[in-house]
């Protein structure tokens, strides 16, 4: 079942007691910051300078705002003033409603793969060859909104359906395709296409007239950068697979251990290397040379991090693929938008937003540009309310904690 769209007011309170906190462990880092420079530190008070700086602007209205209106309840102030403090009243309540909307979009979590460009696969659900007619359409209309926003595309797989005719015979329906959207941050822009989206429509095969109700899935996946051949390439770049951050790893230099020879043993040759974040350990003692077995230990130490890395991208893509509607879910009755033909309308159910301009949502333009937004909000808004019902059962958990102590 779909989420409920969330009461504003709620979110309202929700979201600037949070900003606050945020706003408050900025103040934190920054004082770290100023004694000692650390990478991580450092990357964190970016990530949340944003929230700071519009809650200190929010502050700032906020006071203004009560001052203004204790002008207008002293019977002291004249009318001049009072005709000047009642402008200003109207100009520093909309100053307040867009930080408040400012302060909701920054608290909005960053997606780890939002930055990546995305895959759409789109497959017939529901509804036999009309389905499939369907997703051939769901295509042309990404293809356009890409094509409009300047992303480029690419196909990267397409099945028809064998035996199938299209309307007219002009275009056969779509078994299956991925389409490759190549633009940096395509995946944060459109992974709110997810979903079954149904059309009602009489298809150009019906002879009386009847309308009829088909499904097609559309999955959006991050799409990765190829990998890295050589092992040990990409060192120096926070966004490889190899790339470790030196400040993550503990060296250890000790004596040699085990059958090696007569220097084996009288040198501190071998090397350890510790990944604090992930406590993973490898040890290099083949070489006298201890510079040689650190070089063979970070060698190491980089192959298993990137497989690791690996590892849970692929992990992450089949709770992605499952998350969206289920493994089996592709029916009518679990859709995400709903296109309908005969009213010329769009609705999403999930923001609940309805466009009666069907022709150009399907032409991939600026009111396909306002679904998707709208879905956007509605999901930035569900993940600062799950964010901070976590922090809260944190909260709670750790008061518990510390009571049965």
């Amino acid at each position: 079942m779909i989420p409920n769209r969330i009461d504003p007011c709620i979110l309202d309170k929700c979201s600037h007691l949070r900003a606050r906190s945020v706003a408050a462990e900025h103040v934190l880092l920054s004082a770290q910051l100023d004694e000692r420079f650390d990478p991580k530190t450092a990357r964190r008070a970016g990530e949340i300078a944003n929230v700071a700086r519009y809650v200190k602007e929010w502050e700032q209205s906020e006071k203004a705002l009560s001052e203004l209106k204790q002008l207008l309840r002293d019977p002291a102030t004249d009318t001049e003033l009072r005709d000047l403090a009642s402008e200003d009243i109207s100009t520093t309540g909309e100053e307040l409603s867009t930080l408040s909307v400012k302060l909701t979009s920054s608290l909005k979590p960053v997606h780890p793969f939002g930055h990546l460009p995305c895959l759409v696969e789109i497959r017939p659900g529901a509804g036999g060859s009309e389905a499939a007619l369907f997703a051939r359409d769901l295509l042309r209309m990404y293809t356009a909104f890409c094509a409009r926003n300047g992303f480029h595309t690419s196909v990267l797989k397409l099945e028809e359906q064998e035996g199938a005719a299209g309307a007219g015979g002009s275009e056969l329906p779509l078994q299956e395709v991925v389409l490759e959207v190549d633009a940096q941050g395509a995946y944060d822009l459109m992974r709110t296409e997810a979903g079954v989206h149904r059309v009602q429509r009489v298809p150009a095969t019906e002879s009386k007239g009847r309308t009829h109700t088909s499904a097609a899935q559309v999955m959006i996946l991050p799409s990765f950068p190829t990998s890295i051949s050589a092992e040990g390439s990409g060192e120096d770049d926070p966004g490889s697979d190899y790339y470790i951050d030196p400040s993550d790893v503990r060296v250890d230099i000790m004596r040699a251990r085990g059958a090696g020879g007569q220097h084996v043993n009288t040198t501190d040759s071998a090397v350890r290397l510790t990944h604090l974040p992930t406590s993973t350990v490898v040890s290099v003692q083949d070489s006298r040379s201890q510079h040689s077995n650190r070089v063979k230990a970070w060698q190491l130490l980089r192959a298993k991090l990137a497989e690791a890395r690996r590892e849970a991208r692929e992990e992450e893509i089949v709770k992605l693929r499952r998350s969206v509607v289920g493994v089996a879910k592709t029916g009518r009755g679990d859709k995400v938008r709903t296109y309908n033909w005969g009213q010329q309308r769009v609705t999403d159910h999930r923001s609940g937003i309805t466009i009666h301009n069907l022709e150009d949502v399907m032409d991939g333009g600026n009111s396909l540009d306002k679904v998707m937004d709208s879905v956007r909000k509605w999901l930035g808004e569900l993940e600062i309310q799950d964010l901070i019902a976590e922090e809260e059962s944190a909260k709670t958990t750790g008061i518990r904690s510390k009571v049965e102590r």
